[in-house]
């Protein structure tokens, strides 16, 4: 960090000098993150770095670069209002989704308390040390029976640290005790028998509650604390014990300096310049801010005078002990000092090995080498000698955590990452309403910034609404905004500019034209002249039936717009407007023919030299689905009103779908959103509607859905839409609440286990800093997946408040689903909005994340975080979710078949009639194999969303902690690994045996069986494939019209899209042993290497299904 004096790092100067000071233009990654990385380590890690490499002579890197969230990019509101769209939305005629958070919601009215402690929550596990003292001391927990009875006792551990006891017991005195070196496993949650029976497990959350595992016969001692931050204390200390208690004691003391403590020291030592002994305490502090710029400075002094006042020391002098020890306390954060003891194998510090595990286990990080774990520690690591002997302190670990590596948001996303290459129809297209206006109709004024907002955003669609100007120059403005217009060519000129200056795909230009002829003609004249060949006006080939895609049209600007009939020869001619023409009487509803009526709007002439620029995109009047369905051509696109979506999503859902797998379709707000409200883009993205226009002017909850729902493709503008509304013959119903065929549920688990630096609210009333934050955890989706759940609230140490709350969400349609974190104040007056982060389901990564939180407005919160612990079921990595293969359900319920539905065609019933039987077949492969994994995981002591690897890493684990002496033959010479134990072996070891030979051998029946069930299922896919040209007619022979039909139609399409899945499940019939039998294979050449595992490998062969 070449020309930063050491002053400035301790004066508190020396900050990184993109912090606070607004990105450049464009400079948001796919991520919405500034910069090339997610914008989470705090803004003085430069600081941090300087002052550790000042210190140790290490290298000074600069890792981050914390910026403003689109400084002049950002949507901004005039009144700072937020977007009622949920109510406005209902009102339109949207049925809600259930999830609307815009300060509407009752809240639970809940006491006010009073505490005249200086720091009254102020953590103090920050060490093991204080870990040990936690114990001794002691605290009363419930002891959980087998018979699901509670009883309260007092638990501590003995000094000498060899022994946990209990008070009050029947028992003697010295049987209510268990030996620490007697422990084979600390499980937290409810994952023993006991803990999971009916009518116990819904009496406390699962972060209060913990078991011990002890002795050879493997029995279990459930404990339930009061708080999760309890269990936490108790579960850190004792596997701590167990791994190091019977080694020393001596390691625990906190008199030995540590890797941290020595480091910190050097800081104190490189500060102290006159080498007095002693710093101001001005000095300390900005030390520590600058370590931790989003700690309080007030927060620092306070914990200082707290600490001198312990030790009967005043004044403005900070002795070295006092400065290591106020640092220990105030940039521990106990979670991650938590996780780290989980994983350490050396004290409290990761060396390389260790980190790989947690890495490649936690993390999901496939081909995780001890390399690479180095890079990390030499990039993250604050100490010279961390550096050097590749340990990771808590520090280092703490900012490794805080890196765009351990982002929520996956990276392999911040580029476009799916297929350009199909038809234009079969995308989601970013799009802007309104785009020139800065606030709402009335009183908004027209900007051509807000042109170059727009674009930088993502948009790919772009409405410019034209009138007749001055002096023969066409104007554009919206509403009453004539005082603020803007003309037409400037309009133009910052569209050609920026284009593609965010995105290279193509760019639609939506023209609402009020101009007269001459002044329509000085409009494709500027249109020619200033985006020349960018724009697309080629001929449409009549012999495609569908658009191109967006890769043929890189850097191409379509205009869509009317279009004088093909044979139409006249300069001039007469066409509808059916946007902003006046809407004439309607009515949609259900007559013999179950058709929609036709709807009139006004007309208007228009020029043949604009017209002829309209190629791709051409508006036509929608009339109803049948019509289009035989007249429509694929290069004309209908737009529709927002009520008028609603109601064709709500009435014809199906119909609507389909429509959409081969036309564009435009949804734009109602003119009663007279404000700029936003409608609920979810209600029509559902339907397959590719462009829904969104107001970017108003912030909201819609607003960032559309936002963060278009992040997932490198922000290209272009989201490729779910398989099943693509594909020509599928099944989906856009108001599907439950399963949808084709597409297999996934699981999500999401633990809130902390908050970071969170401020008060921007519009808050309410006096003084403090905050009593709550999260609101929303899915957005179909219907089936609409959810939310909320944390309780955090008193008294709201600014970094402890959750440790799990929740689980089951995701029926994860390509169209949406994750939506909000933290509110539970505290406020005025305002309760602290910030919030829109992610697509397809972006998550699983382990534990950092969420950076987002103001109202889109601009990042400095140093604002939330901490998340993420698990998807059937999920590995950062990669793409199995979307048709084996999936846990949530809950053991009966299981449920695939079937077929009656078509009322009679030889077309029976040709799916005859697949139930291999229907059945395939369903049993697959739920066996799924409940013999979820067995497996369950007898490990692990949740259905753990992976195979930690399982076999648990087992391995008792392996080596037995007493006994167990030995385990493990045979790899055949496909399908053998686990088998030799001799006496205890109860639970021999039902986790029995468990894994069960799922091996489901597993290896599904392979050898698959291939039967597989030929019978294609061909009754190929067969029922055969009927799709003629089932109009076919139907219609039967006597079956109208809504009858329609509904044959949807039958079939139902039980195609059945077979299909199904063909894809058993297809898979390798997926589901893989995995086991690779992580088998290493991890028990790793452990055999080990005479004290016991275990005899047979022989070993390289496995790949």
């Amino acid at each position: 960090m070449a020309g930063v004096h050491a002053s400035d790092v301790f004066s508190g100067h020396c900050v990184d000098p993109a912090v606070g000071a607004p990105p450049a233009r464009g400079a948001s990654n796919a991520a919405g993150i500034p910069g090339d990385s997610a914008a989470l380590t705090p803004a003085g890690t430069r600081a941090y770095l300087e002052v550790s490499a000042s210190a140790q002579g290490g290298p000074a890197e600069i890792l981050y670069s914390n910026g403003r969230y689109r400084e002049d990019g950002s949507p901004r509101t005039g009144s700072g209002c937020r977007d009622r769209s949920a109510e406005r939305s209902q009102g339109a005629g949207n049925p809600p989704c259930g999830i609307m958070k815009d300060g509407s919601k009752q809240r639970q009215v809940r006491k006010k308390t009073v505490s005249f402690s200086s720091m009254p929550s102020d953590r103090k596990i920050n060490s093991t040390a204080a870990c040990m003292a936690f114990m001794m001391e002691g605290c009363e927990m419930k002891k959980v029976r087998s018979n699901s009875r509670m009883y309260n006792r007092y638990f501590l551990l003995d000094p000498d640290m060899h022994w946990l006891r209990w008070e009050p017991s029947k028992k003697d005195s010295e049987k209510a005790k268990l030996e620490i070196k007697g422990i084979k496993e600390v499980r937290l949650g409810k994952k023993t028998p006991v803990l999971r029976s009916n009518g116990l497990s819904d009496q406390f959350p699962d972060e209060c509650a913990f078991s011990i595992i002890y002795g050879d016969n493997y029995e279990s001692l459930d404990l339930v604390a009061s708080t999760a931050d309890v269990v936490s204390t108790w579960v850190m200390g004792l596997r701590y014990l167990v791994s190091y208690g019977r080694h020393t004691v001596n390691m625990v003391e906190p008199s030995q300096p540590s890797l941290r403590t020595s480091w910190i020291g050097s800081v104190f030592d490189l500060a102290d310049m006159e080498k007095e002994g002693h710093i101001d305490l001005f000095r300390a502090t900005q030390i520590i801010k600058g370590l931790n710029p989003g700690m309080k400075e007030s927060r620092i002094e306070l914990k200082f005078k707290e600490l001198q006042k312990a030790k009967d020391q005043y004044g403005e002098a900070i002795n070295m002990d006092t400065f290591v020890e106020a640092y220990c306390e105030l940039c521990t954060r106990p979670e991650i000092f938590f996780l780290m003891v989980q994983f350490s194998s050396n004290k409290e510090f990761l060396d390389s090995k260790d980190l790989m595990l947690f890495v490649d286990v936690e993390q999901g990080v496939e081909s995780v080498t001890e390399d690479m774990c180095r890079d990390i520690v030499q990039k993250f690591e604050p100490s010279a000698e961390g550096r050097e002997r590749a340990y990771l302190s808590i520090d280092g670990f703490t900012h490794y955590l805080l890196s765009s590596k351990c982002h929520i948001f996956d990276p392999q996303h911040k580029r476009v990452c799916q297929d350009m290459t199909q038809p234009l129809s079969h995308y989601y297209i970013n799009s802007s309403h309104n785009a020139s206006l800065l606030e709402d109709h009335f009183w908004g004024s027209s900007d051509i910034s807000s042109y170059i907002r727009a674009i930088r955003m993502g948009c790919r669609s772009i409405e410019v609404i034209v009138w007749d100007g001055p002096d023969n120059e066409p104007v554009v403005y919206v509403g009453s905004s004539v005082a603020s217009h803007l003309a037409f060519s400037k309009v133009l000129d910052v569209i050609n500019q920026y284009a593609f200056e965010s995105s290279e795909y193509p760019l639609i230009l939506c023209l609402v034209n009020h101009c007269c002829i001459p002044q329509q003609k000085v409009m494709a004249q500027h249109m020619k002249k200033i985006l020349g060949d960018k724009l697309f006006v080629e001929p449409s080939n009549k012999e495609e039936n569908y658009l191109p895609s967006p890769e043929k049209l890189k850097s191409k600007i379509l205009i869509k717009g009317k279009r004088l009939p093909h044979n139409f020869t006249d300069a001039e001619g007469d066409v509808t407007d059916e946007e902003e023409g006046l809407e004439m009487t309607r009515r949609v509803g259900a007559d013999e023919k179950d058709q929609l009526n036709g709807i009139g709007f006004r007309r208007f002439r228009l020029c043949r030299e604009l017209s002829d620029l309209v190629s791709l995109c051409r508006s036509v009047q929608f009339r109803d689905f049948e019509t289009s369905r035989r007249d429509q051509k694929y290069w004309e696109i209908c737009s529709f009103n927002e009520v008028d979506a609603n109601r064709f999503a709500n009435e014809f859902p199906e119909e609507f779908v389909c429509y959409n797998k081969r036309f564009l379709s435009r949804v734009y707000p109602t003119p009663m959103r007279i404000d700029a409200s936003n409608m609920n883009p979810q209600d029509f993205w559902k339907c397959g509607c590719q462009i829904v226009a969104m107001n970017y002017q108003t912030p909201g909850l819609m607003m960032d859905l559309n936002l963060g729902w278009f992040r997932q493709n490198g922000n290209c503008g272009y989201v490729l839409r779910p398989a099943i509304m693509r594909e020509e013959v599928s099944y989906f119903s856009a108001n599907a609440r439950d399963s949808l065929p084709g597409v297999s549920a996934q699981l999500l688990h999401i633990k809130i286990i902390s908050g970071q630096n969170l401020p008060k609210p921007r519009g808050s009333a309410a006096k003084g800093d403090v905050v009593e934050p709550y999260i609101y955890v929303e899915i957005h989706g179909i219907p089936a997946d609409c959810a939310e759940q909320r944390t309780k609230t955090v008193s008294q140490n709201g600014d970094n408040p402890i959750f440790d709350e799990s929740f689980e969400f089951q995701i029926n349609l994860p390509e169209l689903a949406v994750l939506r974190f909000v933290v509110l104040d539970d505290d406020y007056i005025g305002d309760e909005f602290i910030g919030q982060y829109t992610i697509p389901f397809e972006c998550l990564q699983p382990g534990y994340r950092h969420v950076p939180l987002q103001s109202l407005t889109g601009e990042f919160l400095p140093n604002t975080t939330l901490f998340v612990h993420v698990a998807i079921t059937n999920r590995r990595g950062g990669g793409k979710a199995h979307k048709r293969g084996l999936s846990v359900r949530k809950g053991r319920k009966t299981r449920e078949y695939a079937t077929t539905k009656t078509t009322g065609i009679k030889v077309v019933d029976e040709l799916f009639r005859a697949s139930t039987q291999p229907l059945r077949e395939a369903t049993d492969l697959r739920e066996n194999v799924q409940n013999a994994v979820v067995s497996f995981k369950e007898l490990c002591g692990l949740t259905p969303a753990a992976n195979m690897k930690q399982c076999i890493l648990t087992v391995s684990t008792w392996l080596m902690n037995s007493e006994r002496s167990l030995r385990v033959t493990v045979d790899l010479s055949e496909t399908y690994p053998t686990m088998e134990a030799q001799g006496p072996m205890p109860e639970l070891l021999r039902k986790v045996f029995n468990a894994y030979d069960t799922m091996i051998q489901t597993s290896r029946t599904l392979i050898e069986s698959a291939d039967v069930v597989y030929y019978k299922l294609t061909q009754a896919q190929r067969a029922g494939l055969d009927f799709h040209e003629d089932l109009h007619r076919i139907g219609a022979k039967e006597g079956l019209k109208g809504r009858k039909l329609q509904k044959a139609m949807e039958s079939y399409a139902w039980n195609i899209t059945v077979l299909k899945m199904m063909v894809e499940v058993v297809e898979m019939r390798g997926d589901a042993l893989s995995p086991a039998c690779a992580l088998l294979s290493q991890t028990t050449l790793q452990l055999g290497q080990q005479p004290q595992h016991n275990i005899i490998i047979i022989h070993c062969i390289c496995i790949a299904l």
